[in-house]
């Protein structure tokens, strides 16, 4: 887990980044995630920043690395499978955070440590099947916390059953929860839809669910999502700047 210490990055603003480097970038993030963490009076090292590397490159990846940065998601098996062998030499910390295809489920168990998009208990017993790791891999199972057609996850109604039945399965290892709330700009409206979520997440863990992980907040709202009591937050822009064509 990164070290979420506040770090100043001098000359720099607080606000639009589009202009700093990979360096400045992940201290201003890192600087971000504590402040906000400590805002809800929480300790900044209990969140784990997440750098979602879709569509950016293994040498940008190998930079955010050097910095201290250990943990990366990626969003397409191919993408991710060419990046891990040109980056082996980092033994770093993959999580599969797209949506899970049937026929990328062996890919997955093999090649990541962690899947956040579980949405299905047939996706969930593929891997389990077909994961050898010791330890088994971590997984959230990904809700749909505002119903949208386009996204895909369960109903919170649904979570419930599947998460039990989840968490019996061998070779994986239910960690917690995953959502992508839809698009809010004002930070009361994303509160809510990351507290649905949380109080979701303490349903289960009342049902008697060893769970520890909130997978939710990401650039826009990231800081909503840490007042909610986010454990891991998935950041791509912020930390990589515009991604590649």
């Amino acid at each position: 887990m990164v070290l979420l210490q506040s770090i100043a990055t001098p000359g720099c603003s607080m606000g639009d980044n589009s202009t700093l480097t990979i360096e400045q970038r992940y201290k201003k993030v890192v600087a971000d995630i504590a402040m906000a963490a400590r805002k809800s009076s929480r300790n900044p090292n209990d969140i784990l920043l997440l750098g979602v590397g879709k569509q950016q490159s293994a040498a940008s990846i190998r930079s955010l690395a050097e910095l201290g940065l250990r943990d990366f998601g990626e969003n397409y098996v191919h993408d991710a499978l060419d990046k891990q062998a040109e980056l082996e030499d980092l033994r770093l910390t993959w999580h599969f955070i797209g949506r899970i295809q049937s026929n990328k489920t062996r890919d997955i168990a093999k090649h990541f440590d962690w899947a956040h998009g579980v949405d299905r208990l047939k996706i969930a017993k593929r891997l389990s099947d077909q994961c050898t790791r010791p330890g088994g891999l971590n997984v959230c199972l990904q809700v749909n916390i505002d119903d949208e057609p386009s996204k895909g996850g369960m109903r919170p109604e649904d979570t419930a059953d599947t998460a039990v039945a989840m968490a019996e399965l061998p070779g994986i290892r239910l960690r917690g929860l995953m959502a992508i709330p839809k698009p809010e700009t004002d930070p009361e409206r994303q509160r809510a839809a990351f507290r649905s979520v949380r109080e979701l997440f303490d349903s289960l863990r009342n049902r008697g669910l060893q769970l520890d992980t909130l997978s939710m907040g990401m650039t826009a709202d990231m800081q909503a999502a840490i007042a909610e009591g986010a454990s891991i937050v998935r950041i791509g822009t912020a930390l990589f700047g515009p991604r590649q064509p």
